[in-house]
């Protein structure tokens, strides 16, 4: 493990987490699993969790190790019960969230009615609601008023990723004096330690890989080169842990999201370098961890939260 030294009740809480989705890989192609494993997890505690957001890190993170897409979707739901309410806190309702100032996120409103479409969702549900969060608002656009068309992507199976476009005009419920701000900071941060946790596992697998391959005589962790390789991946990967638990403000978040999700791309790069390669990618689980690093740096919408975040950080908007 590369994460930093957790609490007690933090090491009780990822060991939970381990227990319910243990030997368990999710599947588009077999969404009723899915949506079973967001009851087990809201049955144990674990999904949107309702407690400090350094243990909701702790789950994402741990949950982000085997379950990505499934951790991604907590995220959410743990933002949007900030927002609407607990009823969407339970596993039973899917519900993706979505900045509004996103280009994936096309909606025009005339006369109190709204159209367009939402060009990806990663929700770990069939048919969620929508949540799209504005400035000082956030709109609630439920799943009988869309279309669902699923997208393919390269990672993070089980997200059941689609678009989700109205299906006509639709008038939607609109709650007004929503602290945004603290919404997108704890979305961000939800994103980054699900990246967090995929660092780790992949620093994980490459520790034990290089300590039973032997090569030339011996395990590859005898060559200097090969363990100074693994500090650093080690290194990138207790980084994205740390930096989880101290941003604060909506560009602090951004960044911290920006920097965990290329942490995790660079620890599973450096995994399937461990293992021999590229060449070799498809013959290892490491392949998978790559895939979904790759895919949950799209689904955060990483790009949107460096943009708003640049404003954020240094006061300009445009006009």
């Amino acid at each position: 493990m590369t994460r930093p030294l957790l609490t007690d009740e933090e090491s009780d809480v990822a060991g939970l987490v381990t227990a319910v989705v243990a030997g368990r890989r999710p599947s588009d192609e077999r969404p009723d699993e899915v949506a079973e494993m967001r009851r087990r997890l809201d049955d144990a505690g674990l999904w949107a969790v309702d407690g400090p957001d350094d243990l909701a890190a702790v789950v994402l993170a741990r949950l982000g190790r085997d379950w990505p897409a499934l951790a991604w979707a907590s995220a959410q739901a743990r933002v949007a019960a900030d927002v609407l309410g607990e009823d969407v806190r339970h596993g039973e309702t899917p519900v993706a969230v979505v900045d509004a100032d996103s280009p994936t996120v096309r909606l025009t409103e005339a006369n109190g009615m709204v159209a367009g479409v939402v060009d990806r969702v990663d929700a770990a549900g069939e048919r969620p609601h929508v949540v799209v969060l504005g400035h000082r608002s956030a709109r609630v656009i439920p799943p009988t008023a869309l279309r669902f068309s699923r997208l393919r992507r390269t990672g993070l199976d089980g997200a059941l990723t689609s678009s989700a476009e109205l299906v006509a005009p639709t008038a939607v419920v609109e709650i007004t004096d929503v602290d945004t701000d603290a919404a997108r900071v704890r979305l961000r941060l939800g994103g980054a330690a699900v990246a967090a946790g995929l660092a780790d596992a992949a620093t994980g697998a490459a520790l034990a890989y290089s300590a039973q391959r032997v090569q030339f005589g011996g395990p590859l962790i005898a060559l200097p080169t090969v363990r100074d390789g693994l500090f650093g991946a080690a290194r990138v990967a207790l980084t994205a842990w740390r930096q989880v638990f101290r941003a604060a403000t909506p560009w602090q978040a951004a960044a911290v999201l920006d920097q965990a999700c290329e942490h995790a791309l660079d620890a599973c790069a450096h995994a399937v370098q461990a293992h021999g390669g590229y060449g070799y990618l498809v013959e290892y689980g490491v392949e998978r961890l790559l895939r979904d690093a790759v895919s949950l740096r799209a689904a955060c919408d990483v790009s949107t939260a460096r943009r708003t975040g640049a404003a954020s950080l240094t006061g300009w908007e445009a006009s």
